[in-house]
């Protein structure tokens, strides 16, 4: 498979995304793309790259995002999901094109046009695009087209959450798992719906995306579902913006808490004993298998990203 996949229909060049998306998934499942070997996160490529902005402070940018949006010619972004001190830091210079609003029939066309007169184009996602991003559909509609893409990772909300709040998301003897999930809704009926499951598994800390304007239906069901009222939540509004605020309360009482705070969008919902950080117990990590001698070493640091 070659690195770009190009149409050959003349036609095609801005035709139905749809189809585009349909063609690149008929493609992948034939073959891996050999960019896959050739290339890792954080290398330079050839291409459009879909950018991580991060959570909101600038600060939590990577430094491949930063190198990136401070060539582009024109980057294009999500709107008010992207702090716009950020655009101000390091896109001043380029062109600033918001992405609310514009369907793929419009995107598609903008950034392949630019990227064929030789700019810099970058497209900027809030948070990672690997999550909750609708990346994909965008990158396989330009490799139809021949214009090649690429991931630039970003730092999640869920790990600004996380930060906020002190404490982790995997705690042993606490959570040893994790779950990135979004509630019922437009998106998803109630039948896909697993928090319910996730939190009554005990060991899984769930990290809800898209879901403050749910917040008292989605408690209201593990309520319904017999789960304890007593279980830990944190709703964390604006994760690492200046605006930032955190509610802490239950499965039983956070609603009412989210009502009276007035927020129906942009907050991190976290269900799980992690959000205290209580109850956990030591690892093994800097016990027993710190002390095993040095002909271990290599093991017990194989197992440090794992703890």
């Amino acid at each position: 498979m070659t690195e770009t996949t190009t149409n050959d229909d003349p036609d095609a060049s801005g035709g139905d995304p749809q189809e585009a998306i349909d063609a690149q998934g008929a493609l992948r499942r034939e073959e891996l793309d050999d960019r896959i070997f050739d290339h890792n996160a954080g290398d330079e490529q050839e291409g459009i790259p879909f950018v991580g902005a991060g959570p909101g402070n600038p600060r939590l940018l990577t430094v491949a995002g930063k190198e990136l949006l401070e060539e582009a010619d024109l980057v294009v972004h999500a709107g008010s999901l992207v702090n716009s001190e950020l655009l101000d830091e390091y896109c001043a210079h380029a062109e600033l094109v918001n992405s609310v609003g514009k369907d793929l029939e419009e995107l598609i066309p903008l950034m392949r046009d630019a990227y064929e007169d030789g700019e810099n184009v970058v497209r900027l996602h809030s948070g990672d695009p690997a999550i909750y991003g609708a990346a994909l559909e965008q990158m396989d509609a330009l490799e139809h087209e021949g214009v090649p893409t690429y991931f630039v990772p970003g730092v999640t909300s869920a790990f600004a959450a996380s930060a906020t709040l002190r404490t982790q998301l995997t705690l042993n003897e606490v959570s040893n798992h994790v779950a990135f999930t979004r509630p019922q809704g437009k998106t998803l009926t109630e039948e896909e719906d697993h928090i319910s499951e996730f939190v009554g598994m005990g060991d899984v800390t769930s990290c809800i995306y898209l879901g403050t304007h749910a917040v008292r239906d989605t408690m209201d069901r593990l309520l319904e579902d017999g789960h304890d009222p007593e279980t830990p939540v944190g709703v964390i509004y604006h994760a690492s913006w200046p605006d930032e605020d955190v509610i802490i309360g239950t499965v039983g009482n956070i609603a009412d808490k989210v009502e009276e705070a007035g927020y129906r969008a942009s907050a991190m919902v976290v269900i799980g004993d992690a959000v205290t950080g209580a109850g956990y117990e030591r690892s093994f990590l800097y016990g027993d298998w710190a002390n095993r001698g040095s002909s271990d070493t290599n093991e017990t640091e194989t197992q440090a990203g794992d703890d």
